[in-house]
């Protein structure tokens, strides 16, 4: 199986599918590269060169016990578009993984990246603040982790329905496509579940985004629970310079699966865009 060195010798898997303009999907918070499925066995057959990678600590990648900061995250991402000498690339990422490119541009600049594409974004900062009163309280996330420590299945399952929009119009989801989902994050580094969560949610990227001129797509629905689009993606969308905002209706935070074909086809548009 295909797999790259990052600079602290940690070994991350990869794939890859298809000819073409080459899009990079960045997994969202738990996930392995697994969840783009959909995404790159639709995508690889019209003109695009699909590769996704597995997070240290996810799916079939190394381990190490630590470096789920951004930072090191962001380095990681650098490695494999080296390792493939990558250019023209199209960035896409979903929630957590929206972060990853921003400090990857923030890092790195953006010789190798010509657009992005941010779906479910947890972008730009989600912690409540004195200057940011829309975003989480500290005791609502500190009392997810205490329940991760305990019982991280359990927690899973309790939260299937929102993140699949249960009983929301167009968002009917069979069972073992939610078991299969469940079965990745599962199989997830609980180190890397709960340091990679902090990351997210205390890392500010506001006055980064603002810094980026790339053409952005940004795809938010407006029944997002992990992540409400008001706090989120709205805001996302006031900060980078040149985007565009797409809001999916009744779409939940796992809406490249619920909304799986409109996904496809907007990412094929803007990754083919001259």
């Amino acid at each position: 199986m295909p797999y790259m060195e990052t600079k602290d010798a940690t070994r991350l898997y990869y794939k890859e599918w298809g000819t073409g303009n080459p899009v990079v999907f960045i997994s969202g918070w738990g996930l392995s590269s697994e969840m783009w499925s959909y995404q790159m066995i639709d995508l690889s057959t019209k003109g695009l060169r699909c590769i996704a990678y597995d997070r240290r600590g996810h799916g079939r990648s190394d381990d190490p016990g630590g470096g789920y900061d951004y930072d090191t995250l962001a380095d990681d991402l650098a490695s494999l578009l080296d390792h493939l000498d990558l250019r023209g690339v199209t960035l896409a990422a979903h929630s957590m993984g929206s972060g990853e490119i921003v400090r990857y541009l923030t890092r790195y600049g953006s010789s190798r990246i010509d657009r992005l594409a941010l779906i479910g974004t947890a972008l730009p900062f989600p912690l409540k603040t004195a200057d940011n009163p829309d975003g989480f309280n500290r005791e609502l996330i500190d009392s997810s982790r205490a329940m991760w420590k305990r019982d991280y299945p359990r927690w899973l399952f309790e939260n299937e329905g929102p993140y699949f929009g249960a009983g929301l119009p167009g968002c009917s989801v069979s069972p073992e496509i939610v078991e299969w989902t469940k079965a990745d994050m599962r199989q997830t580094s609980l180190k890397a579940i709960l340091d990679c969560n902090l990351a997210v949610i205390e890392t500010d990227f506001r006055e980064e985004l603002r810094d980026i001129s790339l053409p952005a797509l940004i795809v938010h629905g407006n029944k997002d629970c992990s992540f409400p689009i008001e706090m989120s993606g709205m805001v996302a969308s006031r900060l980078l310079p040149n985007n565009q905002f797409v809001v999916y209706e009744n779409a939940p935070h796992g809406l490249y699966i619920t909304h799986m074909q409109r996904l496809n086809d907007d990412l094929l548009e803007f990754a083919l865009k001259k």
